[in-house]
């Protein structure tokens, strides 16, 4: 396998792309629902073909999506950074259960919906003292792209996280007819447009609509503005 020539991480240019080094992989992710609409899981498409570098359109004007084609300049895109520089924990409430709690930090919200079925994941964490609701509420949490939702064991203290590649997740929501935030997975590191180097965590999502007042965290905007890839 040839090795990649630069780092891992994605930059945030000024007023522009995502700026992706490190041969990152990058694929469309689907939600899929049950037959009420509610997210089940996810279904990954064929890899998109790319570089050991790219940049990605993050204005939501571009021709060619998911990559930049210089729209942003046109379009006079405002993409200024508007998100915490503080860690995960300091932006999460907590939310204690009997074998195991919740945090969560809502400004992160990217509206997939894995939180919703079952009882919605705030009434599961209080009875997570079932193996039944905690396999539920293990799954639907860590399902959640953005990261705004954490599992804790509170026998360990420890977050409980599955393992996810190191890859770009292209956002795809059919229930909403509309497509979603970049998801990037696998602890790749974000810099922010100034050198702030955000913290880097398992799974975060990053606004490609334009619209998120959170940026370069997606807010959920694109489903308010129905954006489609």
């Amino acid at each position: 396998m040839t090795k990649s020539k630069h780092e891992v991480k994605v930059v945030v240019s000024k007023n522009g792309p995502y700026l992706v080094t490190g041969g990152v992989p990058l694929a469309k992710q689907t939600i899929v629902s049950d037959a009420q609409g509610n997210s089940e899981e996810w279904k990954e498409g064929e890899p998109v073909k790319t570089e050991d570098s790219y940049a990605l359109c993050r204005c939501g004007h571009s021709k060619n999506k998911p990559f930049c084609d210089g729209s942003h300049t046109k379009a006079r895109f405002d993409g200024t950074e508007t998100a915490s520089h503080a860690p995960y924990r300091e932006q999460a409430q907590v939310m204690e259960g009997p074998a195991m709690a919740l945090t969560d930090a809502q400004a992160l919200c990217a509206f997939a919906r894995f939180c919703d079925p079952n009882g919605q994941v705030w009434g599961q964490v209080e009875r997570t003292d079932d193996p039944k609701v905690r396999q539920l509420f293990v799954r639907q949490v860590n399902n959640c792209p953005s990261g705004r939702l954490v599992a804790w064991d509170r026998s360990t203290g420890k977050p409980v996280e599955h393992a996810l590649p190191v890859s770009i997740g292209i956002i795809e929501d059919p229930v909403e007819k509309v497509s979603g935030p970049l998801w990037l997975r696998g602890g790749i590191p974000v810099v922010s447009a100034d050198g702030f180097a955000y913290e880097v965590r398992n799974r975060v999502t990053v606004c490609r609509c334009g619209a998120s007042k959170n940026k370069p965290f997606c807010d959920g905007s694109h489903a308010a503005i129905k954006f489609h890839d």
